[in-house]
This record gives C-alpha cells, structure tokens and sequence, in this order.
C-alpha cells in the first residue's frame, strides 16, 4: 500500500467504516519482550495513538473509539496505575493542539469520577477546548466497563419509570441506547482488537451487535499506519448480511 495519495484500494475508500474501535492490547508483552519496563510499553503506546488518530482524519472516518483503560485495570499494581495515570493527563495536555487543529472532537465515556482528580481536570479542561469540533469524535473509553454500562443505563431507566416518565411498555433498544456512556454516537462497524488475542474485554457489549472484528497479532506499540490501513483493507471484503443473505 502506498504512503502517500491515496493510502487505500478503491473499493476501501468506498467502503470505509464511519466508526472504528480499537482495544489497544500487548503494551506490558511489548516491554517485556524487550526487557523493559511496562510502564514502557504504555509510553510507547502512545505514539501509535498519534499515528492511527492521525491517519483515521486524514481519510475521513468520523468517529475512532479508544480503550484506553478499563474498569478492569484499577486491580493491577499501584506504581503502573499511577504512571498510566500520569501519561494519560499529558497526552490530553500535549495533544490538545494538534487535535484542534485537525478540527477533532474529544469524549470520554467511563466511570470518569474515579480518574484522579488532575486526570479529571485535564480532561475537562481539553474537551472543553474541542467540544466544538466537528471532522472527527475520539472518544476514550477511561475507567470503562460495558457491564457497569448497561446496569448504569437500567438503573437510569428504572428511575425514570418510577417517577412516571416513562411507560415500562415504551421501553425499546432504542431507549437503553439513549441511556448508554455512548449516547449520540454511532454503532462500530470495525472493532480491532491487537496482541492476537480474541477476547472482547468487556467493551461496547451493546453497541458492537453487527460489528466486523479484525484481530492483529501485533502488538500495540508496533500497530502504526500500515497495520491500520490493512485491517480497513480487510474490513473492505467482508459482506455485512446483518442477519440477511
């Protein structure tokens, strides 16, 4: 594939996803394989970040899914919790620009309270400056989990019911999708999942029904442009039946 023009085959760009997700995976192999800290890999990490964010604008696709970290990842050990943490708040400062300047919208889905509170700050502080953005969303996915999600949403809706809001009988997919972390965006098309392994790590459960998965063998530090435009390559040959012939 070429590097430069037009990046994909015809038939890709026709087809081209309007909302990737990614699960970043295999950061901590990544530095152990290299005997590295992994804390390194998740530093490393960051610069295939920059690369798919950038190469997702610049082919038009409107929405990239992030994540980033899970519900899951508060368990691991406290130094590499921190230093993610740390990484995480100077991205969002460091990154600020180049995203306004690509006109670039960035959300965050997840259980945002638990972030540490200049985690929070910054965060707040960098969608604010996007928010009006409009070529593309990157959402990060941060202290998510698509289980909590949902009891989140059925919580919401039952509250709703009981203050006589909301009929029982009225209650359709359309309704929990409204009360969802991703209201307002779109389904997934493409979900790829790196590191070669094939779970879905409790992400998106609900809005990921008719996605196509890709899964690379390559790890996420080394998942750049390349990998990228081959995984919307073989997206671009699959047939989406949704339950049709």
């Amino acid at each position: 594939m070429e590097e430069s023009g037009h990046p994909l085959s015809e038939k890709a760009r026709s087809v081209l996803p309007r909302h990737v997700a990614i699960i970043m995976d295999g950061n901590g192999r990544w530095a152990q394989k290299r005997q590295l800290p992994r804390v390194q890999g998740h530093r490393s990490g960051i610069e295939s970040v920059r690369d798919v964010f950038r190469t997702a604008a610049e082919l038009g696709i409107r929405y990239l899914s992030l994540y980033a970290f899970s519900e899951e990842n508060w368990k691991r050990p406290r130094y590499e919790v921190d230093t993610l943490m740390q990484y995480l708040a100077e991205y969002l400062e460091s990154e600020c620009r180049e995203l306004d300047e690509n006109n670039i919208c960035l959300k965050a889905i997840g259980q945002i309270h638990r972030l540490p509170d200049p985690v929070r700050k910054q965060l707040s502080l960098t969608c604010d400056v996007l928010k009006d953005n409009t070529d593309m969303t990157l959402v990060l996915a941060l202290s998510y989990g698509s289980r909590t999600e949902i009891v989140d949403a059925c919580r919401s809706i039952a509250e709703r019911v009981r203050s006589g809001e909301l009929e029982p009988r009225s209650i359709d997919e359309e309704t929990l999708s409204r009360h969802l972390y991703t209201r307002g965006i779109p389904d997934p098309e493409l979900l790829i999942r790196t590191s070669g392994e094939m779970r879905i790590s409790n992400y998106l459960l609900w809005q990921i029904a008719y996605t196509e998965f890709i899964v690379s063998p390559t790890l996420w530090p080394d998942f750049r442009r390349t990998e990228f435009l081959a995984a919307l390559e073989e997206y671009s040959r699959r047939h989406r039946r949704f339950g049709g012939l």
